[in-house]
């Protein structure tokens, strides 16, 4: 029966192998506390905590993936090809959750690992967030505030749609922290395998936004390409040297409205972009979701990324 619940609001795909959960637990829309895991790979950034923050972070499980929230210390976990398969690319991966909570498995290991098996070194940064309620049950209330207002209205009309483009909120924590990551793998460049003239950044939901924000507002990250995945589609102003983009959104999804601002933008700057507006997919795919025609996503990124010639080596930057 789960199986059929539209999944136009949903934020959170249905399965994760990063925890040991039951089947009914991985269909099961429910709100869970879920212990801290270790995440031994994970580096901190060091720039600092989040103010007014009264509450230590904390993580919870929802369809079955794993979420943190109440982040105060961001860090960055690499997940590097194996040996000899590495391609020299490198992708920066910004998971979602309207800036107070970050879907971690869905929209960050799951999707760094794929990178990596596809030879790309990608690295998960763990931005911090804005504050939420101590207590579960306070901050379910706040989640469930944050969906009505992302929602269109019942009668389906679209005369305002909502904020788009680069978020309308002060996200100098989260550009600090995306500028921070992107410091640290050019720092590190030749041990990690990275090429810096091939490195990226995606994101999706709010971390397409902070992709974007950090796109047209950082004076430090020279990001070679940007994949804002089913986020902000208002349109912005595009910088002269603004990266070349490949975007994705679902027609289902809250965020899209029909608005093509974004797209357009770039467009009439001269900038390189691709866009696929799927079928259906709603928002908070991910990889994918069953029976969805934005599945193939993944699959257009990488011939994206091949065909523009960031899967081969060039003169770095360095």
């Amino acid at each position: 029966m789960l199986k059929s619940l539209t999944k136009l609001t949903k934020i959170f795909m249905l399965a994760t192998l990063l925890f040991e959960v039951t089947l009914a637990t991985a269909q099961d829309g429910t709100i869970y506390p879920l212990a801290t895991p270790a995440e031994p790979n994970a580096i901190p950034l060091g720039t600092g905590g989040v103010e007014a923050q009264p509450s230590a972070e904390t993580w919870f499980r929802q369809w079955g993936d794993p979420m943190a929230r109440n982040i105060s210390k961001a860090t960055l976990t690499p997940f590097l090809p194996k040996p000899g398969k590495a391609n020299g690319a490198a992708v920066i991966v910004a998971p979602g959750g309207g800036f107070r909570w970050l879907s971690m498995g869905n929209e960050g290991w799951e999707v760094a690992q794929a990178l990596a098996d596809q030879g790309i070194a990608a690295f998960v940064l763990k931005y911090r967030l804005f504050p939420t309620p101590e207590s579960l049950d306070g901050f379910k209330e706040s989640m469930n505030r944050t969906f009505a207002a992302a929602t269109p209205p019942a009668d389906g009309k679209k005369d305002t749609p909502p904020p788009a483009g680069p978020p309308r909120m002060d996200l100098s924590n989260q550009l600090a922290d995306a500028e921070a990551a992107y410091t640290m793998i050019v720092n590190r460049a030749k041990e990690w395998g990275v090429d810096t003239s091939r490195l990226g950044m995606i994101g999706f939901s709010a971390g397409a936004g902070l992709t974007m924000h950090t796109t047209l507002n950082s004076k430090v990250v020279q990001l070679d390409f940007i994949g804002p995945i089913y986020g902000g589609m208002g349109p912005v102003e595009v910088p002269k040297n603004a990266p070349p983009m490949f975007n994705v959104i679902a027609s289902d999804d809250f965020l899209f409205r029909g608005q093509f601002g974004v797209i357009e933008s770039w467009f009439k700057a001269g900038r390189p972009v691709e866009f696929h507006l799927y079928q259906n997919g709603g928002h908070g795919f991910g990889l994918g979701n069953p029976n969805r025609t934005s599945n193939k996503w993944f699959d257009a990124f990488m011939h994206w990324l091949d065909v523009n010639g960031f899967l081969v080596a060039k003169t770095a930057k360095q």
